[in-house]
């Protein structure tokens, strides 16, 4: 491939494309869709139906199984072993077709908030052009979902993960935090009463659903609902905002 497009498409809801997204959908020669499985196959249909929304659904549109990566190994060693057999699987994809000049990627959310597919691409030899099409982040959606502001007045905000959370806890001179990543429900670890919670899943899709109040006294309905979704979809993306509490 000579150039590779990342558009961020949000998630999934066509009206999230911009105008600047279309265009690079119906330009592109080469169109790769990860194929996750059937448990997530609603994550590949939801990208065809957007493409299909631009253009023909043809032999352009080219799907590739997306690799698994080992649990079994050091979480560092596994994302790096995992994201060259990502890279490995986008040039074999290309080389199915003969016109691939200009190949595009459709990346969930945005391509630059807390999304790997830049440090994939990173690692394609020869290195093709790189473009990248901003789209609506889930963090977005959330507080608009919510229709509540990401910051307090004159106050910063930190973006972290579930995984820091649960590891190094609430970050010091921190009042808003905002967490994505978050398989484990790290805010059971956050001590009761202190925090206010607006949590959203499938954020913008018909599938959305969204849950806020005091911490200790949601805490336990995110959790079951979050298992129960996931349970229903067969995958789920959420991400949640949390606040301290006047006096914590």
């Amino acid at each position: 491939m000579k150039s590779l497009t990342l558009i961020g498409i949000g998630t999934g809801n066509p009206e999230h494309l911009t105008e600047q997204a279309r265009t690079a959908i119906a330009k592109a020669d080469l169109i790769l869709v990860p194929d996750k499985g059937e448990g997530k196959s609603d994550l590949s249909s939801l990208r065809m139906h957007l493409i299909s929304t631009i253009r023909p659904l043809d032999q352009t549109i080219v799907s590739f199984q997306m690799p698994v990566r080992d649990p079994e190994l050091p979480y560092q060693k596994a994302v790096d072993l995992w994201h060259d057999e990502i890279a490995g699987r986008w040039t074999d994809a290309t080389q199915s077709t003969s016109n691939a000049d200009n190949v595009a990627l459709l990346v969930w959310g945005d391509p630059s908030l807390y999304d790997s597919t830049l440090r994939i691409a990173e690692r394609l030899d020869p290195k093709p052009k790189l473009q990248v099409i901003p789209g609506l982040t889930s963090l977005q959606l959330l507080t608009a979902a919510h229709a509540i502001p990401l910051n307090m007045v004159a106050d910063a905000v930190t973006i972290t993960t579930g995984r820091r959370l649960a590891d190094h806890g609430w970050p010091q001179g921190v009042n808003t935090l905002a967490v994505m990543l978050d398989g484990r429900c790290a805010f059971q670890t956050l001590e009761d009463g202190a925090y206010h919670i607006w949590w959203g899943a499938y954020v913008g899709m018909d599938e959305e659903v969204l849950i806020s109040g005091q911490l200790s006294e949601v805490c336990d309905q995110i959790i079951s609902t979050r298992a129960v979704e996931r349970e229903r979809h067969g995958w789920i993306m959420d991400i949640y905002l949390l606040r301290k509490l006047k006096g914590a």
